[in-house]
């Protein structure tokens, strides 16, 4: 339910400007109007007219799959972080300190010779253990291993909070194993994803190879290995049916693991993993696991010994010798699009960042996030609390009865704003200056065993899912919350002060804080109570009225083909598709409650409302290249930037009459066609 599930794009023709050293007053004064392009209507492709200046003058660089608004919110942050580690590497730290974990992490990561020299000598421990494998048992050993390190194969595996019961922490086993990003991948007959699968297997051969197999056995496992995948992939469901958390919510008993698959010890298995202060479990899709063990049984071991060797390597790729880093980028630009490596040190910032990320955020939160700013996303988060109450009023189609409970949920949300009251716990994680991929196995095994402890423990409400620096937002279902972190606030180059309230309730009121608490009230999250829990709060007339209205949004953005012969999924977009529309409606609600709205004053011959809706669309700001477009249509629940823009647009009243929008016009929209969710 994130807001941003992949980087986006861009920013105005002042950042442009900024990141070559030139800054025009009249840009920073107006970063709305100078991204226009004025060929194009704001009634033929609204997306295009409000970013289409910018997009124009920012050509996607080689190292991107896209360019826009968030990469540039995080790059600027990556070169915060980086000084942050570099200092830190400078600085004679006390062991155990988060200066010395942060700089060693730095320092164990920007020392190429080293990794160059050492080959695999790090890893070489993992692969005798793969090495010794001779039965499922053992294999099953080693791969509950390679799991606490960050290596994750069979099938998925995680702690959270019971669906049904928010109090409790929970163990979830989901489906899993397969190595391409998607099930659709192994099964799509077009020529780009045929391309994909036979890369994949030469790409499985090489990372072998590498690895010291003959080239002749390596290629003939790594057919073996996508045909095994194949099976475990048509196992499992389908990106739009993993939407339905009753359908996937099926607890078991430990003990009767063993009839869903008898392949597996699972009290074994369990034990070794730290799952020993429960007595069930959450199976996601049991379909799948019951497939998995066919699998396990009809496939031969050392296809299996090769298949847990490949995505050993290929998961510390990065962190290994450069030819195996270089060969991972190779097979990953026909995902990404991507025309050069990142430089090493954003790929070190990267991975520090996924382990040292909250320790990181302290000191970002310090020199980047006031307390002024702060102030203003808490009342903007009540304003649009208060304008979904007074919508939910409104409303023909919903009975009163869900009406009241609806309010109790919306009243009981809570919303975290900018950084967490209480930090994380650092000090168990083991970092030195003499291993990278070490130092990342260890950040692995830390989060493995801090999730791991939580289970039969109160579940910690205060605990924030990102860290502060991201580019991203949340609603977590399970604690009816709305996390807002500060890096998803920043429009870059500019001070929080200078930026006008059209634009703020625009970019964060609507496709952030609006967005995340709609989804408190989407096709998913609406099925769950102001606790957190499961269960059916809604009457029956009002739930069927809901899901008409939901087809509705299903409908029409199944009609979008951003690419030929790729729709966007429409079921499987619903949740943030609503959650779009509610966002910029709440945000209209809350925004003509400003002074800025009331006195009605332009700003380069644009409105309030202008901006508003030139606001919202700078959130979505950017472009991207086709291959990370079509991974995208695959494999995400948001649909792509664009028509997070232009799809939901036209299903606003206030944009017609703001943009004078007729029939005839691209962006029209019949009244009678137009979604009426929240």
């Amino acid at each position: 339910m994130l807001k941003r599930f992949v980087v986006l794009s861009a920013i105005s023709a002042f950042i442009f400007s900024c990141n070559n050293k030139k800054e025009t007053a009249s840009a920073k004064a107006d970063i709305l109007f100078t991204d226009l392009d004025t060929s194009v209507s704001p009634a033929a492709d609204f997306f295009d007219y409000a970013n289409g200046g910018w997009i124009k003058k920012n050509p996607i660089p080689g190292e991107q799959s896209s360019w826009g608004i968030g990469n540039l919110v995080f790059e600027e942050n990556l070169k915060r972080l980086r000084e942050i580690s570099e200092n830190a590497a400078k600085t004679k730290a006390a062991e155990g300190s988060s200066e010395q974990k942060i700089g060693d992490f730095w320092s164990s990561g920007m020392d190429s010779a080293g990794i160059e020299n050492s080959g695999l000598k790090y890893l070489q421990p993992y692969l005798d253990k793969v090495n010794a494998i001779s039965d499922i048992n053992s294999l099953v050993a080693a791969v509950t291993d390679f799991k606490k390190m960050g290596s994750f194969t069979l099938f998925s595996d995680f702690v959270t909070q019971d669906d049904k019961n928010s109090e409790v922490m929970t163990y979830k086993l989901w489906q899993g194993g397969i190595g391409l990003p998607e099930r659709e991948y192994y099964f799509k007959t077009d020529s780009a994803t045929i391309n994909i699968r036979n890369e994949y297997v030469k790409y499985i051969t090489t990372m072998l190879t590498m690895a010291g197999e003959d080239a002749t056995v390596a290629s003939k496992e790594a057919a073996d290995i996508l045909a095994m995948e194949t099976k475990l992939a048509k196992a499992s469901r389908k990106l739009e049916d993993l939407r339905d958390p009753y359908a996937n919510y099926n607890k078991m008993a430990i003990a009767d693991l063993g009839k869903m698959n008898s392949s597996i010890d699972w009290k074994s298995y369990l034990n070794a993993t730290g799952v020993n202060s429960i007595d069930s479990v959450i199976v996601g899709q049991p379909d799948f696991f019951k497939e998995l063990d066919n699998v396990l049984h009809s496939t031969p071991i050392p296809v299996w010994k090769s298949y847990v060797k490949f995505n050993l390597i290929s998961d510390f790729a990065g962190a290994l010798p450069d030819k195996f880093g270089i060969t991972a980028f190779n097979f990953n630009k026909l995902f990404s699009g991507a025309k050069e490596r990142r430089p090493r040190w954003k790929r070190v910032m990267q991975s520090e960042e996924n382990a040292l990320g909250e320790v990181l955020g302290q000191l970002y939160v310090k020199d980047f996030f006031s307390e002024t700013a702060k102030k203003r996303y808490e009342d903007m988060v009540e304003a649009i609390r208060d304008a979904l109450k007074d919508r939910i009023s409104n409303l023909s189609w919903m009975g009163d009865s869900t009406k009241q409970k609806a309010f109790i949920k919306l009243a009981a949300i809570t919303k975290k704003v900018g950084y967490p009251d209480k930090w994380k716990d650092f000090s168990a994680m083991k970092i030195s200056g003499e291993s990278y991929l070490q130092n990342i196995m260890n950040g692995n095994l830390w989060r493995h065993n801090f999730e791991i402890n939580k289970l039969g423990k109160p579940v910690d409400r205060t605990e924030w899912g990102m860290t502060p620096q991201t580019y991203n937002a949340y609603y977590n279902p399970s604690n009816n919350e709305i996390v807002l972190p500060a890096g998803i606030f920043t429009v870059p180059g500019f001070r929080d002060e200078e930026l006008d309230d059209a634009l703020v309730y625009g970019y964060a009121g609507a496709s952030t804080i609006g967005h995340e608490i709609t989804h408190g009230f989407d096709d998913e999250g609406r099925q769950f109570d102001e606790k957190g829990n499961l269960v059916s709060w809604w009457t029956k007339k009002d739930e069927e009225e809901f899901k008409k209205r939901a087809d509705v949004i299903i409908k029409q953005f199944n009609e979008f083909e951003p690419l030929p012969g790729y729709h966007i999924n429409g079921k499987a977009t619903t949740g943030e598709n609503i959650a779009d529309l509610g966002g910029i409606l709440l945000g209209i609600e809350a925004f003509k409650k400003t002074e800025q709205y009331k006195e009605g004053k332009t700003i380069n011959g644009l409105t309030p409302m202008q901006r508003y809706f030139l606001g919202y669309a700078l959130g979505w700001l950017g472009q991207q290249r086709e291959e990370s477009l079509r991974s995208r249509l695959l494999t995400d629940v948001h649909s792509p930037a664009k028509y997070r823009v232009n799809g939901p647009f036209v299903d606003v009243d206030e944009f017609f009459t703001t943009f004078n929008i007729k029939q005839g016009d691209k962006m029209y929209r019949a009244d009678s066609l137009r979604v009426r969710i929240w």
